[in-house]
């Protein structure tokens, strides 16, 4: 009891908030939509090509294990080679070893409007291809969301309970997270609890899905990014949900909300389905 009445006490601090909360909200929603919208943004991910062991040849127009958009840079074209878990780079008579994006920033390829690097997803290897001409870019129809709403604007605190849970991803794939906890929150006069997992130190990120999750908004769920205080307090603004990148190409390797993340109540705040408007 004394739990749920701090919590409505603190929630009902944060509805009262003024105007320049809701400024606030709007302003880092359009933030989000330029970031979607930008060069190298998601709208711009058009392909993805898991390599096998051995030379994946890449070039423009059809041929090529890894087809490309036609671009005058992309010349001859080369090749991926995947040796014992190592992608090397062959072009224009080079050699070169690729980072990839496990744990640091990957090496790029960049051809004119195209950009090459390298993605690794368990024990596979591909290449993700952007292109800043991309068709997604081209036909994007902006983003929408539900009223900013104060009471989806929850400040509450994390329980101690670090631990590493399953994520399942969209290629069946299945990783252990760290997490360092839980938080319990009250809406809509039920009491809720939501893991996050911590992919940087103090940067709490929530997977979830709730009753508007194929409705309003998108089927597998939707991401709300936090961080953590000091003190242990959290603030989770479900004004600031927004979907994640498969809802706007099939090129991307998604995670899905774990079990203990499916809310049975309607979180009607946050970015709504894409192309739902």
């Amino acid at each position: 009891m004394k739990f749920a009445l701090a919590v409505l006490v603190v929630a009902g601090m944060v509805h009262g908030a003024s105007d320049s909360y809701r400024a606030q909200v709007e302003e880092w929603r359009r933030q989000r939509e330029a970031r979607l919208k930008a060069d190298g943004g998601w709208l711009t991910v058009t392909g993805l090509f898991w390599l096998h062991e051995g030379a994946n040849t890449f070039g423009a127009g059809p041929g090529h294990e890894i087809e490309l958009p036609p671009d005058p840079a992309v010349g001859h074209g080369g090749a991926f080679e995947l040796h014992g878990g190592k992608v090397t780079l062959r072009m224009n008579g080079e050699t070169r070893e690729l980072l990839s994006d496990a744990g640091t920033k990957p090496d790029l390829v960049t051809l004119g409007a195209l950009t090459m690097f390298v993605i690794q997803r368990g024990d596979r290897y591909g290449i993700r291809l952007k292109d800043r001409n991309s068709q997604l870019r081209k036909d994007f129809t902006g983003l929408h969301f539900f009223p900013v709403d104060q009471a989806y604007h929850i400040r509450t605190r994390l329980v101690r309970d670090a631990k590493k849970i399953p994520i399942l991803n969209v290629l069946g794939q299945v990783e252990d997270t760290p997490s360092p906890g839980y938080v319990e929150f009250e809406l809509h006069g039920t009491k809720l609890r939501l893991t996050p997992v911590e992919e940087a130190p103090n940067q709490l990120s929530f997977i979830f899905k709730d009753l508007t999750s194929g409705k309003e908004t998108y089927g597998a769920g939707r991401f709300l990014d936090t961080e953590l205080g000091a003190d242990g307090t959290v603030d989770l603004d479900f004004n600031k949900a927004y979907n994640p990148p498969c809802a706007f190409t099939p090129y991307a390797t998604c995670p899905l909300p774990p079990k203990e993340n499916r809310l049975a109540v309607r979180v009607a705040a946050g970015e709504m389905k894409y192309g739902s408007h």
